[in-house]
């Protein structure tokens, strides 16, 4: 391992969120935030597209050949997804917590259809109901067919390793950027299939089986027997399954 490359990076995706909370953040891991907003964080500048998805795959084109052990990727304001994220950071600094391939971060999974219309559709930040194009996405972006469901965690934040990562070559994640800039609401369509992207199934041995949607954490309005609380640190460990893009 060239001693140059850090073991753990957490890579931030920020527009204008205030980033005080990244003093808290564990000193094992180097930090890179990338600013597509007023510059006053520091980071490296970057226009205003594709929204994190477009960040997350600049970084996957541009570090390709010097990545840290494990990434983390996150939103400027990565709580409200990722309430426990500190916390995952450190259980990631003190070694308690292990990640093979890849990893969703947030406390809720869920199920998407290829046109967005069972979460996409009638979500309240899509007023006018626009409909995801996950066919064709899927096709321009793995040169094969999609399925009918999309399986993830809400929020689009992850933990990858370096050599998950390096299972597409740079050059993949390069047209992956392109795709996040140009494509119709690109940076939703990533979302559902982040862990597609390093060909894994981020969803082995988390999601239950047959059930369509589970919250990691207790959720007041729901009845208790909805909820499915885990352990992170068992399911981290254990390889997840390949999947055939």
């Amino acid at each position: 391992m060239n001693p140059e490359f850090p073991i753990l990076e957490l890579v931030v995706a920020r527009h204008v969120e205030d980033l005080a909370w990244l003093g808290r953040v564990p000193e094992n891991f180097q930090i890179t935030v990338y600013d597509k907003g007023d510059g006053s964080s520091g980071g490296i500048r970057l226009p205003n597209q594709g929204r994190e998805a477009h960040t997350y795959l600049h970084h996957l084109t541009e570090r390709h050949e010097s990545l840290a052990a494990l990434t983390v990727f996150v939103q400027g304001h990565p709580f409200d997804h990722a309430p426990d994220l500190h916390k995952t950071l450190r259980a990631l600094a003190e070694g308690t917590l292990t990640i093979n391939d890849f990893y969703w971060l947030g406390f809720l999974a869920d199920t998407d259809d290829s046109r967005g219309r069972r979460l996409f559709v009638p979500w309240s930040k899509n007023p006018d109901r626009h409909e995801l194009q996950l066919d064709g996405f899927h096709q321009e972006l793995f040169d094969a067919p999609g399925p009918a469901d999309y399986r993830f965690f809400v929020g689009g934040q992850f933990a990858v390793t370096r050599e998950a990562i390096r299972h597409r070559p740079a050059d993949f994640y390069r047209r992956a950027r392109v795709l996040a800039a140009g494509f119709p609401l690109a940076p939703h369509c990533f979302e559902r299939c982040w862990d597609r992207v390093f060909r894994s199934d981020g969803m082995a041995g988390r999601m239950p089986p047959g059930q369509p949607t589970a919250y990691f954490k207790p959720i007041k309005r729901l009845n208790p027997s909805c909820t499915t609380p885990t352990n992170p640190a068992s399911e981290a460990g254990s390889p997840p399954s390949p999947l055939p893009v």
